[in-house]
């Protein structure tokens, strides 16, 4: 049986590509499998940046594998390391994800196009969150939406369960940018190389901030980072590439990154 996933290293990119025709649903097995590939990303020190993708140009994921369902697989199936798609609930990932969405993103493919950190959608991508119309809850998108976008917004796509193009999606900042689908992963990749060249240890820094700060006042999310309770922030102020940093400024050249 063929792997669910094209899984291609480029230098310090891992490019992760679901294939399973014909439109790139997920069951638990192959979650199981994003999330297995998503935590040796996470893991190993030679790669920076990843970038998720679909095969073909319609489908980059619709979500759950309904046959699956039918077939009795339950919605709170063990999903693996990662949580659905593999993306969602990974502990400790610090690395930049680009997904590159070169078609339909609805339901779970919507929520985890949404755990990428930058979007880059072709220009005939639509996207939506279905499940309403099936009695059901799309859980990490009722949880992430309202505090990505304007709540009356987000609220109207979960009651409705209606399509969005590309161009709304950018409206509402779901997306960084919209491209022709032969030029989608010349961009994606671009991007990729570019932070694949800055430093990842700031760049872990600003992604746990991000996420343990997110309920917490302003007061007590400045406690946590100048005081160095974060791990990531910690190792940062006390790495070389800080002393880099501040070298190659004062010298007005370009710094060297080694990630520690």
């Amino acid at each position: 049986m063929s792997s669910p996933l094209v899984v291609e290293r480029r230098g310090k990119v891992l490019e992760v590509t679901i294939n399973r025709p014909k439109a790139n649903a997920i069951d638990a097995p192959t979650s199981r499998i994003m999330g297995e590939t998503f935590a040796k990303f996470r893991d190993d020190p030679e790669l920076r940046v990843a970038i998720l993708t679909g095969s073909g140009e319609k489908f980059f994921c619709p979500g759950w594998d309904l046959k699956a369902a039918a077939e009795g697989e339950a919605p709170d199936a063990d999903f693996g390391i990662g949580g659905f798609g593999g993306l969602q609930e990974l502990p400790g990932l610090n690395k930049p994800v680009v997904a590159a969405v070169n078609g339909i993103a609805f339901g779970g493919g919507f929520e985890i196009m949404i755990s990428a950190d930058v979007i880059i959608a072709a220009d005939h991508a639509t996207f939506a969150l279905p499940e309403i119309n099936s009695g059901t809850l799309a859980d990490a998108a009722t949880i992430k939406l309202p505090r990505r976008i304007p709540y009356h917004v987000a609220m109207e796509l979960l009651f409705t369960g209606r399509r969005m193009d590309a161009h709304e999606a950018r409206q509402w900042g779901i997306v960084n940018e919209i491209v022709t689908q032969p030029n989608l992963m010349i961009r994606a990749r671009e991007v990729a190389a570019m932070l694949a060249e800055g430093p990842p240890l700031v760049f872990a820094a600003i992604k746990e901030v991000v996420r343990e700060t997110e309920r917490l006042s302003v007061k007590e999310a400045f406690d946590l980072v100048t005081k160095r309770k974060l791990k990531t922030v910690d190792a940062l102020y006390s790495s070389e590439d800080q002393m880099e940093g501040a070298r190659a400024f004062a010298e007005k050249r370009k710094p060297v990154w080694k990630g520690r």
